[in-house]
């Protein structure tokens, strides 16, 4: 039977909580630029896409190109883009333990799903990076090949575990019961018309920019003999 001196606090907040990693000798940033002007404007069209359309009814968010730290004694992983739902983002994100994804501060765990995005021969995204996403617990990974300079497939999908990998088929590919998925769509993006990768939703609806939106909006007004200029 416990004791009034060992119950827990009755509420959350007067819990004593760990201290945190010292994390000021980390690198978060070393200003290294993006990478090229199809795969900046890629990341950006996944990340704003899914804050704007997305409403799965529990806090996420998105990050592009952000060091990824799941330990003190391990380097840094930095994906194109990064999923993390069930927790709300930090509102300070100059703070040191901010500045880059610490897994210790989401939930101890690593994002739920990366997408990177190949530009050359030279980024292992299917063999070392791979690897390294499975090590530390990623359960689902994206490859978009835009240029095959891979092999003959654009989009690579896997779902990971520490007991193995399994390369996920569909169109669009699902990412487990997230109720959010990966499709190719051939369309404009900012003055640049060609395949690109996007999320969808659970019926394989593309998740839309705000642009695509306001359009969609102007589009239906227009059908209801309503001018969108006038409004």
């Amino acid at each position: 039977m416990l004791t009034s001196s060992t119950n827990p606090p009755e509420d959350v907040a007067d819990w004593e909580l760990p201290p945190r990693p010292d994390v000021s000798h980390l690198i978060t940033e070393d200003d290294t630029p993006v990478d090229n002007l199809f795969s900046e404007k890629q990341m950006r069209l996944l990340t704003e896409s899914i804050h704007t359309s997305w409403q799965p009814g529990f806090p996420f968010f998105a990050m592009a190109n952000v060091g990824v730290y799941v330990a003190l004694n391990r380097p840094a992983i930095v994906p194109d883009v990064l999923v993390k739902t069930n927790v709300e983002i930090h509102q300070n994100p100059w703070e040191k333990d901010h500045r880059a994804y610490f897994a210790w501060t989401y939930d101890g765990k690593p994002p739920d799903v990366v997408i990177e995005i190949v530009s050359n021969t030279k980024g292992g995204e299917l063999d070392a990076k791979l690897r390294n996403y499975q090590q530390i617990g990623v359960p689902w990974y994206a490859v978009y090949d835009p240029e095959q300079h891979l092999g003959e497939r654009l989009l690579t999908v896997f779902s990971l575990s520490n007991t193995g990998r399994r390369m996920l088929e569909g169109d669009p590919v699902m990412f487990g019961g997230l109720e959010l998925g990966v499709k190719l769509w051939e369309g404009t993006f900012e003055g640049i018309t060609r395949l690109w990768l996007r999320w969808c939703d659970a019926d394989g609806n593309i998740l839309l920019t705000g642009n695509e939106r306001a359009a969609a909006l102007a589009a239906k007004l227009r059908e209801l003999g309503v001018d969108p200029a006038n409004i």
